[in-house]
């Protein structure tokens, strides 16, 4: 426990100390007087003498705790919270417009992503990167909602996906730099990200990385997410049954990869969310677990401290009156 102002609550004790030493000598002096009297402490008559002191000493008492009132007391108590980095990873692929979820799987995945930021506390810094293939940053992370959710609002279907240059397009927004795996497919080092997460909407198709580069590859680039620390949480915006979608004038079958989905989240600790209608996705926001992270944070003791020395003080008077007649 720490106070905003010592020297008041030195010179409140002080004064209670000075107070309870008056107490003492006043009792040992009426004592010395019942003693000279011929009159014993257990005689009838100093019942009285008896509540009249204790009321005193819980007056006393009522001014010690309200000198530590005055002094400002505040304690230091952990307090969990959401907070860190969400980046919102939105898959925007053609196959995105099949409208197995209506109305189609961008719009209901635009729909529970802008139902997600709505719901997340200004202490969540949220950032948004739209991926084809290749990879696409839309939004650096910020504590201002409104950048995010203009972000996923201009998102249209277009383009093939990569699900490993989504990964490392998303670390690339959390870490401020570019984020690529080595030559031999490996994971780079980028430090550890305990407070971020990636938020992956997108239906699992899966063309690899731009050219077939490693770079793509979405093993590694899961690998490189779980070794800094960075949670994936996939959602899977589709339905396993499918449906045709027209990419470029052709005719193409798509429908959820939830393995693919299921393989990222396992990686990095994450969780998988199905959504193969409109209403899983709309549950979305509440299901998704963000960091929690524990601050420590002053919490102010005068009020309790105001309390007690009230009720001390009320005892007091209540029982010195009651004893004696009087308030002192």
């Amino acid at each position: 426990m720490s106070f905003a102002d010592p020297v008041l609550l030195a010179v409140g004790l002080l004064l209670a100390a000075g107070l309870a030493w008056a107490a003492v000598a006043a009792g040992r002096r009426r004592a010395a007087a019942l003693a000279a009297a011929g009159i014993t402490a257990g005689a009838p008559g100093t019942g009285k003498g008896r509540g009249r002191s204790a009321g005193i000493w819980f007056t006393i008492a009522g001014l010690a705790v309200l000198a530590v009132a005055v002094a400002g007391p505040s304690a230091t108590v952990p307090v969990s919270r959401a907070s860190g980095t969400v980046i919102l990873a939105m898959d925007v692929s053609g196959s995105m417009a099949a409208t197995d979820v209506a109305p189609s799987r961008l719009a209901a995945a635009k729909r529970a992503a802008l139902s997600f930021i709505g719901a997340q506390p200004d202490s969540v810094d949220i950032g948004v990167v739209a991926f084809t293939q290749g990879g696409l940053e839309a939004a650096l992370p910020t504590p201002d909602h409104t950048t995010a959710e203009a972000a996923v609002r201009r998102l249209k279907a277009s383009g093939g996906t990569s699900l490993g240059d989504a990964i490392l397009a998303s670390l690339s927004a959390i870490t401020h730099k570019t984020v690529v795996l080595r030559r031999d497919g490996s994971a780079p080092n980028i430090g550890y990200w305990p407070s971020a997460t990636i938020v992956l909407f997108s239906d699992g198709q899966d063309q690899g990385g731009s050219g077939g580069s490693a770079s793509g590859s979405t093993g590694p680039a899961a690998s490189a997410a779980e070794q800094a620390g960075v949670h994936i949480d996939t959602v899977g915006v589709g339905t396993a049954a499918g449906t045709t979608v027209d990419v470029d004038g052709y005719h193409l079958f798509t429908a959820l990869n939830a393995a693919a989905l299921r393989s990222i989240a396992q990686t990095t600790a994450g969780a998988y969310h199905p959504a193969s209608d409109a209403g899983q996705l709309n549950g979305i926001a509440s299901s998704i677990d963000l960091r929690l992270t524990t601050t420590h944070e002053p919490l102010p003791l005068a009020g309790a401290f105001i309390g007690l020395a009230l009720v001390l003080l009320a005892v007091g008077a209540v029982l010195t009156i009651t004893r004696s007649g009087r308030v002192v």
